[in-house]
């Protein structure tokens, strides 16, 4: 089951990526977020109310874990955005890309799980096929500090997941996801009080209105799906599966925003698909 919420978690993504795009390219990034992240606290609280999931198995050390997970997730957007700032977002992806291979490493480590030569030759596959996937930067970074930065998103992207991880024993998932959801709706809001992109109520119309709290809604689907699959299944394997959304996002660019793919980012898609696709064996 671990399996199918695994890759459910990757089409609610991917869905996500495309909802948020849709209607609202005109609002800052780092509001829509802070917006959508929001309908995510109300859509998650209800989902555990609707669920009769309760609080019973979590202790102090779930509880703290669960809150250093949130802020490590908000400490990942806030390093990423800061580096996009200062660089391209061809230089920034690359390099954030390598929470994948971080949390492989973190639970090979943390956790014990087996190292196979499978896995390797599959973190490999996915570095090259995401390497593909990048284009040429169209201006030079306007500070060497930017990596830093973008090194920083994806370590603490990685922490995100490690930290869920521990926090989630013997809990409730939906229980956790909940509560984490009001530490990142928290550091979600800070982002947009720090980068000043605050933006009136007033001026949303009511179709990015539903667009945002549409994918408010796969987001928090996809959540929900994320942690339950990452109680029951190894780390190294339900992350990898989870970025799938990457290629989810792009079949739905292609079908609903008729966006066209370059033979090479179609290369990098088929690395990272099949390299994912060898982890479940």
């Amino acid at each position: 089951m671990w399996l199918i919420n695994a890759f459910l978690s990757a089409l609610f993504a991917g869905a996500t990526a495309v909802l948020s795009k849709m209607g609202v390219e005109d609002m800052s990034s780092h509001y829509v977020t802070a917006l959508r992240t929001s309908v995510v606290l109300v859509f998650t609280w209800l989902m555990v109310w609707v669920s009769g999931s309760d609080f019973s198995g979590l202790n102090a050390q779930n509880l703290l874990f669960i809150v250093l997970s949130g802020i490590a997730t908000g400490a990942s957007w806030l390093c990423y955005y800061r580096a996009l700032s200062l660089a391209d977002v061809s230089q920034v992806v690359p390099i954030d890309k390598l929470s994948t291979f971080l949390t492989m490493i973190f639970a090979f480590i943390i956790f014990h799980e087996e190292v196979t030569p499978l896995k390797i030759l599959c973190m490999l596959m996915m570095m090259f096929g995401t390497y593909l996937m990048i284009s040429k930067p169209k201006q030079k970074a306007t500070s060497n500090h930017w990596y830093l930065y973008a090194l920083g998103s994806a370590f603490f992207a990685s922490l995100t997941a490690i930290l869920a991880k521990i926090g989630i024993i013997n809990v409730d998932s939906q229980t956790v996801t909940a509560l984490r959801t009001i530490v990142v709706v928290m550091m979600a809001w800070l982002v947009v009080r720090v980068s000043h992109s605050y933006q009136p109520l007033s001026m949303i119309h009511k179709k990015q209105a539903f667009f945002i709290v549409l994918s408010g809604v796969a987001t928090g689907l996809s959540w929900l799906c994320y942690f339950e699959a990452l109680k029951d299944g190894p780390a190294s394997v339900v992350v990898p599966i989870d970025k799938l959304s990457i290629v989810i996002s792009i079949l739905f660019a292609y079908f609903i925003l008729h966006e066209k793919q370059s033979r090479k980012t179609l290369i990098g898609l088929i690395c990272i698909v099949v390299s994912t696709l060898l982890l479940i064996i």
